[in-house]
């Protein structure tokens, strides 16, 4: 596997350049200039090139494995990599600095979790999946909870999981049987949680001193339902109320998973309550335990996203450096002599632009939606914040399903640049194709960030916050015509804009549709998630090449950056949208192939 190297020109450019560092004009953020946030990517970039990236192909081969008495074993150099991100303050990012964290913008956290991401994903789970518990127990933990548990979360000397899923639910949450019984009152305000929970990232391990679990579960008088499922904080070792670590709690690893990718990571089966039941601590309100979880998903969801760019970001350097060494055949119109490097044959060329354009449109766009994310949390207006969070809420299912199929689709490209030593472990290009996979599966399957799109968030307003987003596009396509070297990239940006449009229209009426609108609206919702993916990624790069031209017309000093990023603009374009249009007449057939009998069992 050849050496990462963080994105860090293309990430300062959508930064600097395309977001023009609006989150840095928000409140809260005064102190945080340029050459601070610039300072924080280096180093962020340092650890994940020098750090995190040479474990990547070790970690895979290595793999974990479970011990006789539960614990779990990672590959060698995990503990002391994950060690090195917590004594750097990396895992309080985004949390103020009153309470313990670096206080900085959403987009210096994604643009940081990217390069952890594309250095070793399956080592990147563990504090992706601690933001999360962050994030959920300051929303809805009690000042007591916050105060005995968040600092540890914060620092790094603690880590956190999500617990949803149970082997009879996966993504219908609502037949969680974990149950949650209060306990006497002379022993506290407590509960012992009784259940089982499957596929438990980082569910077990020895690189932090303490695991904090977040359950879903029921207590003994909860309706059926989701309305019945609250939200527990369950540590693996009890805290006292001294805050020093305690006996441990009633709560195991039986299994880990042997997984397609990600090996370094331990993918658990938890037991809680084999004795006397886990001790555990309600988090919110009772019954409100999976609008909680939400809390905690949002964000996972985003940073699945920007974990799918990591990887084909790593993809795509890995396939130009064997392109630029790997010799075969001739260039065109050469006759005789040596043979060629195969970047010089157009069809592999065509694969290298393709992972290229792609992979910067999508960090621009999941760039973006944290710009958003930020404003809706700072901005002093209370309906710029509502606005700016509508948005928030619309770019999320589209930045996790669409990034991560295109990342699964660029690490396999990758692998076809490679030829057959591709399709081989020895280059490293299968391992992140394999890593790559999971992505579109967790933290809600892409088929449901689908649904959440054409279903809950287009129906909530009929659109409105979905016709805003595109009239942004419709005016960056008439800036595009406007400009005479870049008139044809316009014309295709307008042509999406206007098929995202039609297409909006198609799906709500179906979602309005008596007799057939539930069937409907899933059978629209991934073509239409598609095209919405498409359209916003192009027009993030339609965006691109307008500030490009403007530099190269300046006489800009970074000739070959800017004309590259032209040309991936025009590719994106060109090239690549016009395959995401199709989704229109796709959606536009209808779903009479889908209703037939054929495939019924």
């Amino acid at each position: 596997m050849t050496p990462y190297h963080a994105p860090l020109r293309d990430t300062r450019f959508v930064l600097e350049e395309l977001l023009e560092h609006a989150s840095l004009a928000l409140p809260g953020f005064e102190d945080t200039s340029p050459e601070l946030l610039d300072a924080v990517l280096e180093e962020a970039a340092r650890l994940a090139a020098e750090v995190w990236a040479p474990l990547n192909l070790s970690g895979d081969r290595q793999g974990c494995r479970r011990q006789p008495d539960g614990s779990v074993t990672v590959p060698d150099g995990f503990i002391e990599a994950y060690q090195a991100y917590a004594e750097g303050g990396w895992n309080g990012i985004v949390v103020a600095e009153a309470e313990g964290g670096q206080g900085l913008p959403e987009v210096a956290a994604s643009a940081v979790q990217e390069m952890l991401h594309g250095a070793n994903m399956a080592l990147g789970l563990c504090p992706m999946l601690t933001a999360g518990a962050i994030e959920a127990l300051s929303h809805h933990g009690s000042d007591d909870l916050k105060a005995r548990f968040l600092p540890k979360l914060i620092d790094g000397s603690w880590t956190g999981t999500m617990n949803l899923t149970e082997p009879q639910a996966g993504s219908d949450l609502s037949r969680v049987r974990t149950r949650a019984i209060p306990c006497a009152e002379n022993e506290g305000e407590h509960y012992r949680l009784h259940g089982q929970k499957i596929y438990i990232t980082w569910g077990e391990h020895e690189a932090a001193e303490n695991i904090l679990h977040l359950v879903l579960a029921r207590t003994p008088d909860a309706p059926e339902g989701n309305k019945g499922i609250s939200l527990f904080l369950v540590p693996k070792f009890l805290v006292e109320e001294d805050g020093t670590l305690g006996a441990r709690n009633d709560v195991i690893c039986a299994s880990i998973e042997h997984k397609l990718g990600i090996h370094g990571s331990p993918t658990c089966t938890l037991i809680f309550g084999e004795g006397e039941g886990a001790i555990g601590y309600r988090v919110g309100e009772l019954g409100r335990g999976l609008n909680h979880m939400f809390t905690m998903m949002n964000e996972a969801r985003h940073k699945v996203g920007i974990q799918g760019i990591g990887v084909a970001e790593r993809a795509t350097q890995q396939a130009l450096a064997y392109a630029a060494e790997r010799r075969q055949g001739r260039a065109p119109g050469v006759r005789g002599g040596e043979s060629t490097a195969i970047i010089d044959h157009f069809d592999v060329r065509r694969m290298l632009r393709s992972m290229r354009a792609r992979t910067d449109a999508l960090r621009a766009l999941a760039l973006y939606c944290a710009a958003q994310m930020d404003r809706a949390r700072h901005h002093g207006d209370a309906a710029t914040r509502e606005a700016a969070q509508s948005r928030v809420d619309l770019l999320i299912p589209v930045v996790k399903a669409f990034s991560t199929d295109q990342a699964v689709d660029i690490a396999s490209l990758g692998i076809q640049v490679h030829g057959g030593m591709g399709y081989v472990e020895e280059t490293g290009a299968a391992q992140l194709w394999r890593d790559a996979r999971i992505a579109p599966i967790y933290e809600g399957t892409n088929g449901i960030q689908a649904l959440d799109l054409a279903g809950r968030k287009l129906a909530r307003d009929d659109g409105a916050a979905l016709d805003a987003l595109i009239d942004e596009v419709v005016a960056t396509a008439a800036r595009l015509a406007d400009t005479p070297e870049l008139t044809a990239q316009g014309v295709a940006l307008r042509g999406g804009a206007m098929d995202l449009r039609a297409a909006k229209a198609v799906v709500l009426a179906a979602g309005r549709d008596a007799d057939q609108g539930t069937d409907a609206v899933q059978a629209y919702a991934t073509p239409f998630l598609q095209l919405a993916g498409h359209v916003l990624c192009a027009w993030q790069m339609g965006q691109a090449a307008l500030v490009a031209q403007d530099a190269l017309a300046a006489g800009t000093d970074d000739w070959a950056f800017y004309r590259d990023k032209l040309v991936s603009a025009d590719f994106a374009l060109r090239h690549w949208l016009p395959v995401g249009r199709a989704n229109r007449a796709v959606i536009e057939a209808g779903i009479d192939s889908l209703a037939l009998v054929g495939i019924d069992h």
